[in-house]
C-alpha cells in the first residue's frame, strides 16, 4: 500500500509558490521529484489538482479545496511533532496571562511568582483586569476567569470552587430583620459590587435579582468591610466571607436561594494545552488552591 502522505507536502509547496522550480528549492529536491510525485498524487486521486503553464502553475477548483485540507493535516502533525518534544521540556520563555484584579493580587499572582522560582527559564507577564479579555486577539497564554465560561474557544480547567453568599452582620439583622424570602431583599438595603444584579436560586433554576441600596464600589474587599460595619447585606465568594462566617462577624441568609456552584477556571487557547509552561502552571495552581485555608472543606 502506498504511503497516503506522499506528495502532499509537494502539493503545498507548489500551490503556494506557485512554481515548481520554487517549490523545489523550498523542499530542497527536484523538479523531476516535485513533478512525479504530485503526478503520482492526481493519479492516486483520480482528480487534477494543478495546471501547468510554461510560466506558472494554477489550482484547479479540486486543488484549491484539496489545498485547504493538506494545509490543516500540516498544521496538525507540527502542531503535534512540538508537542511531543515539549512533553519532556521544562517550562521556558514568555507566558503571557490575565487575571481579574483583586483575585488575581490575592491568589494568583503569589502562586506564579513561587512557581518562577522553580523555573529560572520562564519570563511571565501578567495583566490584572477585570475587563474580560480576548485571549487569541492580545496573544494571551492563559487567563484565569471566575463565576461561569462564555467562550467555547477555549479549553477550560477547574481550578477551585468558588460559592457565593449572601450575608450581613448580627448588628445589621438586628435593627433590620432577617430576609426569609426573595422577595424580601427589596426592602434591605443591599450593598452593591460591580453589578446590582445578584445571582440567585429559585425552584431548582439560577436567577438574576436586581437589587438596591444606598451604597455602590467596584471592590470586594470594600463590599466586605461595609458589611462588617453593618451597613447591609451583601453577596461575595467564599473566599471573602468564610472567615467573618466561621467566626460569627457575618451570618449567611437565603441558603436555600444559594446560586448553583460556580467555579474559578483557567482557559487557555486550544493551541496551548500541551505547552509545558501553560499546563505545569495550571496543575501547580490548582493543587496549591486546593491547600488554602479558603478552600478547605468548600
Amino acid at each position: 500500500m502506498s504511503n497516503r502522505w506522499e506528495g502532499i507536502d509537494e502539493f503545498v509547496a507548489v500551490a503556494e509558490s506557485g512554481q515548481f522550480t520554487a517549490a523545489a528549492e523550498r523542499l530542497g529536491v527536484s523538479s523531476s521529484h516535485i513533478s512525479r510525485q504530485i503526478a503520482r498524487l492526481e493519479e492516486r486521486l483520480q482528480t487534477r489538482l494543478l495546471y501547468r503553464s510554461t510560466r506558472r502553475v494554477t489550482l484547479s477548483e479540486a486543488g484549491q479545496t484539496f489545498l485547504q485540507h493538506c494545509q490543516r493535516l500540516q498544521d496538525g502533525r507540527e502542531e503535534a511533532l512540538r508537542a511531543m518534544g515539549d512533553l519532556a521540556s521544562e517550562p521556558k520563555g514568555l507566558l503571557r496571562m490575565t487575571c481579574a484584579v483583586a483575585y488575581g493580587e490575592r491568589f494568583i499572582v503569589p502562586l506564579v511568582t513561587r512557581f518562577m522560582g522553580q523555573y529560572p527559564q520562564l519570563r511571565v507577564e501578567v495583566e490584572l483586569s477585570n475587563r474580560t479579555l480576548d485571549l487569541l486577539h492580545e496573544g494571551m497564554d492563559l487567563a484565569i476567569r471566575l463565576g461561569r465560561l462564555q467562550d467555547s474557544r477555549l479549553v477550560a480547567t477547574r481550578l477551585a470552587p468558588r460559592r457565593m453568599y449572601l450575608c450581613a452582620s448580627p448588628a445589621y439583622l438586628e435593627r433590620y430583620g432577617r430576609p426569609h424570602s426573595l422577595s424580601e431583599l427589596a426592602r434591605h438595603n443591599c450593598l452593591v459590587g460591580s453589578s446590582d444584579l445578584w445571582a440567585l436560586q429559585q425552584d431548582g433554576r439560577e436567577i438574576s435579582q436586581r437589587v438596591q441600596g444606598n451604597w455602590r464600589c467596584n471592590s470586594g474587599q470594600a463590599v466586605l468591610d461595609a458589611a462588617l460595619q453593618g451597613m447591609g447585606l451583601c453577596q461575595l465568594p467564599d473566599y471573602y466571607v468564610l472567615e467573618h462566617l466561621h467566626s460569627g462577624a457575618l451570618v449567611s441568609l437565603l441558603e436555600a436561594h444559594q446560586p448553583p456552584n460556580t467555579a474559578v477556571w483557567a482557559l487557555y487557547p486550544q493551541q496551548r494545552h500541551l505547552s509545558p509552561k501553560v499546563r505545569r502552571l495550571v496543575d501547580y495552581m490548582k493543587a496549591e488552591l486546593a491547600g488554602l485555608p479558603e478552600y478547605r472543606g468548600t
